[in-house]
Formats: C-alpha cells, structure tokens, sequence
C-alpha cells in the first residue's frame, strides 16, 4: 500500500521537541525523514533525562520514530557539501535553530533557492518579529507568552503549565499543517517557499476562546465563571469548561489523587442526572430547574453530584452517567492510559524493539487515514543510515564514505 507522503523526502535539522515531533508526524504519513545529527553528540535529546545508562533516552525515542539518522558536521567543508547536496534533492527543510543560525551557515532562503527552487524551508521559532524576536523559548515560557498560564489554574492560585505540551507539540502540529499547505501548492506552482510558525502564535492560537471571553468582559462579568471578581482580564477558573455548558471535575472513591471524573451538565441531562444521583427530589423545582437558575448555584449542583460519585470508582460512576447520556470522562493518570486496552487496540499506545534499551512503550499515531497506513518504528540509533543514505540519495560510495569520515565530515 502507497503512503500519503511517500516519494517525500525531509531534511530534518531539528533538535529537543517541537521541531522533532512535526517531522515525526510527516515520517508517520510516509515521508522519507532524514535526521541531521552533529557526529559524536547528536540530538541533544539522547543524553538528557536518561533511565538507563548509555543509551538514548525516552525524551529521544520518543519524539524520533519512523526517521534515519545520517551525522553531518555541517561547519567542515566537505560535510557542507554534502549537506547542500542533501538540500537540492529534498523536498522539505525542518530547522528550529536560533533565528539566524542558518544563514550563518551561508544557508540563506536565497541560497536554498539557487539550490533547489522546488524545497519548501520550514522554521519554527520561539516568537514572531517584534520585542521578543530574539529571546530564548522553552515550552513553558511559550506558554507564559502565549496566555495559556494567565487563564490555567484556579482564581486563588498563582499562573500555572499545563501537563500538555501546548508550546512545542502544539506548535508542531501547526507547521506540519502549514507544511503540507506548501507541498499543495507546489503542485500548482512547482516551486517551494518559507513556512514558519513561532511557538508564542501557536499557543495564542490555542487560546483563542480567552480571547473572545476578554471581549465579553467590557459587558460584565462572565456568568459561566465561577469567579468572585473580575479584572481587566480573563480570570483563571479552575475546571470550569469555558463553554456553554457548564462542567467540573468531581472527586470518586478511592479519594486518590486523580480518583475523579469530569462531568458536563446540558440541559436536556439535568433530569436523568437527578434520577442516576438519587435527587429526584429536585426534579422541577424551581430553584435548579433551568439553566439559568443553575448557573448562580453551579458549586452547590456539582457538590449534589460529588456526592454520588463518591460512593463510586471513576470507571463505574463513567459507566452509569454515561448510559444516560451524561457527558463524563474519568481522569486518566499516566499509569491508566499506558494499560488502556483500547488505546492499545488502536495503536495509540505501541510497544517498540529497540537495539541498546530493549523494549518501550512509545505514543502511536493519531493520524488515521483509510488509504496511507504507516506503522510506528523505534528511533535511529545515531549515524544509523548515514551510509546508506549517502549512497542513496547522493551516489557516494564506500570508500569516498570512509574519506569523509576520516576527514571528520561525517
């Protein structure tokens, strides 16, 4: 079976998460990934946050399937040469250097296009043009930038990440999106161009509905918010769902720390709600009858519900509230969705053979199409196919291989 990518060839330049987890994703839908790696060292990724001695971390593994891994020094003359010569027959360049690092390297925009007119050059930055163009990015500073800790958290505590790494992953899968935009378009114009999302627009992009409700807030108060006050801006709100439907996190049995389940209230559920909760009672008065009366006594609602759901596990207080249609959803801690038996049917959790660290388990694809299926391979050990990837996509054979490895090329 063909593959949605395939006959796509990348060049990937990208190091740590965000850069490593959009080329993942273009090697998941069938393109052909070439991970550049610095000879001796290579992704700084593979020595940070090991379990094991010696050999490539989970940060790496990880955040690399599916790739071949050649080591380039690009600063030696001949490992520039090659490295141009790489670029001329790629279809794709991911880079997430420093603003500049490149052009440094003489890679200008103008350069790569006397290389090869048809390469599209993706480059994913910490921020846009402006005050902060220069400034270093990691995830959570991105997040901080990006107004995602401003509106995360609970009123009377401080600004605060999210588990989910909005910033880097999320800006991944922007550029990938945008990337395949260009491929597109080249099809109708045959020729490449610059692709770039900063990691600060991404998470903005994210927190697009923070957004709108600071437009709300010249009209009063958001009603939805469990706030006592509001400022200027968009408040944190703890578990509310921000919506139009109000929802909130409620404790189960045993009482440990992720022993709970998220439970949105509409409108049409209130009455099989009350029924599952043994508060028929409260069935058509006037107090709770309507959204609108709810909404003032949200705490109060959603303590009626904790109250039941602490008599009962995550997964049984799931099974009933959902077979009356209420929308739930158990918290899922790290050690659930590792054992999940269904996201190990669907091939969301994979178990992977690694030569140096054994056996893993790694997040699978959640790209799913009916026509271009890719299984999830381990990551490259470093200069795995630096070889064969010479050979194949350059022509250079085994002794001119040697040569520039003697001549620490590569």
């Amino acid at each position: 079976m063909s593959t949605a990518l395939e006959g796509v060839r990348v060049i990937d330049m990208t190091h740590v998460q965000a850069g490593p987890v959009c080329t993942q994703l273009l090697a998941w839908l069938g393109a052909d990934v070439i991970k550049i790696e610095p000879p001796g060292r290579g992704d700084i990724t593979r020595g940070q946050l090991r379990d094991l001695p010696g050999v490539d971390s989970l940060y790496f593994t990880m955040l690399n399937g599916n790739k071949r891994s050649c080591t380039l020094d690009i600063k030696h003359p001949d490992g520039h040469r090659v490295l141009e010569g790489l670029l001329a027959r790629a279809d794709v360049l991911v880079e997430n250097f420093a603003p500049g690092a490149l052009d440094r390297q003489g890679l200008t925009w103008e350069r790569l296009q006397e290389l090869n007119p048809r390469l599209i050059y993706a480059s994913i930055k910490g921020f846009g043009k402006g005050a902060f163009e220069h400034a270093k990015a990691y995830e959570t500073i991105t997040q901080a930038a990006g107004g995602a800790m401003s509106t995360t958290g609970f009123e009377d505590g401080p600004p605060t990440s999210t588990g989910a790494q909005i910033g880097d992953s999320g800006t991944a899968v922007h550029i990938t999106a945008a990337i395949l935009a260009a491929l597109l378009q080249r099809g109708h114009t045959g020729r490449g161009q610059r692709v770039e999302v900063a990691m600060q627009h991404a998470v903005l992009n994210l927190v697009r509905v923070k957004v709108r409700d600071h437009q709300r807030l010249a009209h009063g108060p958001l009603a939805e918010y469990p706030n006592r006050q509001f400022g200027d801006a968009v408040p944190r709100s703890g578990n509310a769902s921000g919506g139009g439907q109000p929802g909130w996190a409620v404790r189960c049995r045993p009482g440990g720390p992720n022993d709970y389940i998220y439970v949105i209230i509409q409108p049409h559920v209130w009455e099989p709600l009350l029924q599952v909760i043994g508060r028929t009672d409260l069935i058509g008065n006037p107090e709770y009858a309507t959204p609108e009366a709810r909404l003032p006594r949200l705490g109060e609602v959603f303590q009626l519900v904790e109250t039941w759901t602490m008599g009962r596990t995550k997964w049984e207080a799931y099974e009933q509230l959902n077979a009356v249609d209420v929308p739930c959803g158990p918290i899922f801690d790290t050690r659930d969705l590792v054992g999940d038996p269904s996201l190990r049917a669907s091939g969301m959790i994979v178990e992977v053979d690694h030569p140096q660290r054994g056996r893993y388990v790694t997040v699978g694809s959640p790209l799913r199409l009916s026509a271009s299926q890719v299984p999830v391979t381990r990551s490259p050990l470093l200069g795995e196919h630096t070889a064969e990837v010479l050979q194949e996509v350059l022509g250079i054979d085994g002794p001119e291989t040697e040569r520039l490895r003697t001549a620490g090329a590569i």
